[in-house]
């Protein structure tokens, strides 16, 4: 019996016995986008860390379709371009992939070179002052 358990496959099994998650992929699409908007201590990192990322790839493909650019651009362009400095910003904003995940999704480097991109983008947004005369 031992030796017939130490031969099957265990590849099999792997997602179930890892996962949270066993069914088809428009389901599981649907409860992360649940998560997503109703996140709360229950929920645990494995599923937080895929909701967030299928809104990341949601805002990616909404993104694209508004450029008119399809996915195969992305590795085309170059990395410091600035529809994809302003996409991994709103990313940033919006969701709470990491920068590596953004850098590699995005097709921009590393993750330091991200983090310097969006630095310099800040930079040059212009900043918010008081009106002179009020106080």
């Amino acid at each position: 019996m031992e030796a017939r358990r130490g031969a099957e496959d265990r590849s099999d099994y792997k997602p179930i016995r890892r996962g949270w998650f066993f069914g088809e992929k428009a389901l599981k699409e649907e409860l992360l986008a649940q998560v997503g908007a109703q996140a709360g201590g229950w929920h645990y990192g494995e599923e937080l860390r895929e909701s967030a990322e299928a809104k990341a790839e949601r805002i990616v493909a909404e993104e694209l379709k508004r450029q008119g650019w399809e996915e195969k651009a992305l590795p085309e362009r170059r990395k410091g371009d600035q529809f994809k400095v302003r996409l991994a910003s709103r990313l940033r904003e919006e969701t709470t992939v990491s920068l590596k995940w953004i850098a590699r999704r995005l097709q921009m480097g590393t993750r330091g070179h991200l983090q310097h991109l969006l630095y310099w983008q800040n930079r040059k947004k212009p900043h918010r002052t008081k009106p002179k005369g009020k106080t």
